[in-house]
């Protein structure tokens, strides 16, 4: 029983540290190879290139006052072959004068002013809780539901009437005299 146990702990051993058991992912990472450490090299060099240069950032060289664009790219020339590639009329690109300009600000200033009254009327109505509207309406049937809850929690305990009730305050507030 001893040696079997020595047997299982020496194999489950020997597969760690095998290869057959590490994933194709770690072994790449494991695997170093002239070209491997070449490539490392060459970016050393490359990034020890740019830090000579210089600090400040490279220029836009159809802007000289921006920097540079990382990832700069000419998709259009990429794919002026396909056709579903649009690259005349294009909303970003579209060049308009300066009365068509200010026919669409006007327009657009008119769809503003509109759904910004929209807004406003709708924020002043939710704030509103005075009157026939929908929050004042709400907290009114709550007010009810709880004083009648009370008025009857009050007729049972006491024995006096709802209507019994309402005189008694009449007759404490002053409203009605004690011959009523």
């Amino acid at each position: 029983m001893m040696q079997k146990s020595i047997t299982l702990v020496l194999a489950a051993l020997s597969a760690t540290c095998t290869s057959a058991f590490v994933t194709p992912a770690q072994r790449r990472s494991l695997a170093i190879t002239p070209s491997s450490t070449q490539f490392f090299a060459e970016e050393k060099t490359m990034a020890e290139k740019a830090e000579e240069v210089s600090d400040e950032p490279l220029m836009n060289p159809d802007n000289p006052n921006l920097p540079a664009l990382k990832g700069d790219y000419d998709w259009d020339a990429e794919y002026a072959a396909d056709d579903d590639w649009i690259t005349e009329n294009v909303p970003g690109k579209i060049s308009i004068n300066e009365v068509d300009l200010a026919a669409q600000v006007t327009e657009l200033s008119k769809i503003e002013d509109k759904y910004r009254k929209i807004r406003q009327d709708k924020e002043y109505e939710e704030a509103r809780i005075i009157g026939f509207v929908p929050k004042a309406e709400t907290y009114n049937g709550r007010f009810a539901m709880f004083f009648l809850v009370v008025g009857l929690l009050t007729e049972y305990w006491t024995g006096i009437s709802i209507p019994g009730q309402i005189e008694e305050m009449l007759r404490v507030g002053g409203f009605i005299g004690p011959d009523f």
